[in-house]
């Protein structure tokens, strides 16, 4: 970089989004060009004995003071200073880097206050992975690409990690990418006016919140708190909740449809289907359909993006059909998805004894937006009972098994909520596992492609072939930052084998593992009948809290789902609903696919041996009331 206009050119939207002061921006660019790190020339690390008493796990094993022979002042141009990061990572290859780079593990243990010779190299190392969460920070980059755009998490060196939490700190600690050479620092710079042998003390959750029990939650990684006696029960909350922060989209002109609606077009002539999507122009082949390329003379429009504009089509296109429904978003958003779902759970919140929340199908589910402080006194009555408290946290907006963490782990799960918005769902930690002979005992996952044709009624359908996905690793309760032992998902990996089994092959090997719970008889119907319960719950309320009636939609989900042992029972647990998913295997697996979609959402051709129709199926088991 040449001058200091070119570093303003790259960096000033940076500094200003950061709110670094405009007076420290020259000394910053002749500090990066000029390589200068002299922190240790103002501050001093002292190292904290607790004598006889011995260090809780939330003391800080040093303290950062003000150093030399007078004060520092927040005015002085001078006074902003380089951090440099001693370790920068993504949670999946933390353990490799503590495991293969010379020198990290001794390091992070002598900033986070491991120095036990005896302990063994993985005590030390998941030592690490449990406190880190204490230690560090994130950055995120503006991209177009969403891997790119994830946190990426860094610890700062012995400086940066030796500054502790005030409410009132004396300076601001802001991480900066210098993109020029692609490496992230840590600014240091004053606030107030500090005095010799002051200590240098940061806020840890700076502009997060104004609400003092909130920040209390929060700042539980470094300063315990005590929620269990707030009322972790949840509520449905109003209309605004459903509409903050989700797409606009207009409604469908209130029409009464024509009878028949599948009527609208003579047997002679053919549905003119307009989509982009690669593998409906490939395997819709039925002579009822023809793919246009005119999106104006189609019949059917099949996007891949979200449709919004209900209003304009029932208005100028009222006899054209399009593959989405308004508000929709209540099943494929989340925090939606839980709460649509709990419209289901009967007179029964829970269960006083096993703090078990209904219906049984949805695991506790919390938004960390809205519901920290329930979470928190959740986890911590689940703690006080001794009862299991593995949860996995993931955003409400992505998909591709990005950003997901499981653990148990309190301070992980609250150090999370600041990437972003996330839910925290209560970990499968019992689940029925599928015994692949090349590697043991593995997690699986099932899913359901779900038709839904109408709201008023309520007509949807699922597709009899299901899909199955296999972890790669035996399952245990540890090393949840191994992928391949946690995640069932390996399609979007170049590394990960995936393993195949059709569906029909699958229940012949289920017989053998499971011969006391028959899967057509017993565990399918109980799949069904939850399916049934999530899209009745999903059209109960009107928009926005449901899905619109629209005689004009017509849709496809993927319902992912999993098994697992109700003590000596297996009970169905939803996962999540995606919105236009990838149907690339099923039709490979199952060349008719699109011809049988089409035929049951446009033609109304609902063949009994294709579809079970959730909208009629009646359930006799006696545990398929979930």
């Amino acid at each position: 970089m040449s001058t200091y206009e070119d570093f303003l050119k790259l960096h000033q939207q940076q500094l200003d989004l950061s709110q670094v002061p405009e007076l420290f921006w020259q000394k910053i660019w002749e500090k990066l060009i000029n390589q200068v790190f002299d922190a240790g020339l103002y501050f001093s690390i002292a190292q904290i004995d607790y004598e006889d008493t011995p260090r809780g796990p939330k003391d800080p094993v040093s303290k950062l003071f003000m150093s030399g022979e007078k004060g520092m002042s927040c005015k002085d141009p001078n006074n902003i200073f380089l951090i440099d990061h001693a370790w920068t990572y993504d949670v999946s290859t933390a353990r490799i880097h503590l495991n293969k780079m010379p020198g990290l593990l001794d390091r992070m243990c002598t900033i986070m206050g491991n120095v036990l010779p005896s302990e063994s190299k993985e005590d030390r190392v998941e030592f690490i992975l449990r406190e880190m969460w204490r230690y560090n920070q994130f950055l995120t980059v503006n991209s177009e690409n969403i891997e790119e755009r994830l946190p990426l998490w860094y610890i700062m060196d012995e400086v940066g990690s030796a500054i502790n939490h005030s409410d009132s700190p004396n300076f601001r600690v802001i991480p900066f990418l210098h993109l020029t050479e692609g490496i992230t620092y840590s600014l240091l710079f004053p606030v107030n006016d500090v005095d010799v042998n002051e200590e240098v003390t940061r806020d840890f959750i700076e502009n997060q919140t104004n609400d003092s029990k909130l920040r209390k939650a929060l700042l539980i990684p470094w300063i315990d708190a005590d929620f269990s006696r707030e009322d972790f029960l949840q509520t449905e909350p109003g209309d605004d909740y459903f509409m903050s922060g989700r797409r606009e989209e207009s409604l469908p002109v209130s029409r009464t449809p024509e009878k028949g609606i599948f009527n609208n077009y003579s047997n002679e002539k053919k549905l003119k289907v307009f989509t982009e999507y690669k593998y409906v122009r490939d395997y819709l082949t039925d002579s009822a359909f023809e793919i246009t390329d005119n999106e104006e003379e189609a019949d059917v429009l099949w996007y891949m993006d979200h449709f919004k504009d209900y209003e304009t089509l029932s208005i100028k296109c009222p006899r054209v059909f399009v593959n989405q429904f308004p508000f929709e978003s209540v099943l494929t958003v989340k925090d939606l998805l839980s709460i649509i779902c709990r419209r289901k759970c009967g007179s029964e919140k829970y269960d006083s004894e096993s703090l078990r929340t209904y219906p049984k199908w949805l695991p506790t589910t919390y938004n960390l937006s809205g519901e920290l402080i329930k979470f928190v006194s959740y986890f911590q009555n689940r703690e006080i009972k001794e009862l299991d408290n593995h949860w996995i946290c993931k955003p409400w907006n992505l998909a591709r098994g990005l950003d997901i963490h499981p653990t148990n782990n309190l301070n992980h799960i609250l150090r999370l909520p600041s990437t972003g918005p996330k839910v925290v769902q209560k970990y499968v930690s019992s689940p029925v596992l599928y015994d692949r002979p090349d590697v043991g005992k593995v997690k699986f996952d099932v899913r359901y492609v779900v038709l839904l044709s109408s709201v008023k009624p309520l007509q949807a359908y699922a597709y009899s072939n299901f899909f199955l996905r296999f972890a790669n690793r035996p399952f245990a309760l540890n090393y949840f930052d191994v992928y391949e032992q946690h995640f069932t998902v390996m399609n979007y990996s170049d590394v990960a084998p995936l393993h195949h089994v059709k569906c029909k092959d699958f229940v012949n090997e289920w017989s053998k593992m499971y011969p006391d719970y028959d899967w057509n008889r017993i565990v399918e119907p109980r799949i069904l009948k939850m399916l049934g319960d999530v899209f009745e719950g999903a059209c109960a309320e009107e928009p926005p809290r449901g899905i619109a009636h629209n005689p004009q939609s017509r849709a496809v989900y993927a319902v992912d789902l999993m098994l697992q042992w109700d003590e000596s029972d297996i009970q169905p647990v939803l996962l999540e609903i995606n919105f236009c998913p990838d149907n690339k295997r099923a039709c490979e697996y199952y060349p008719e696919f699109y011809n049988d979609i089409f035929k049951c959402l446009f033609l109304g051709n609902e063949n009994p041996s294709v579809f079970h129709n959730l909208s009629t199926l009646q359930f006799s088991d006696k545990h398929s009331d979930g």
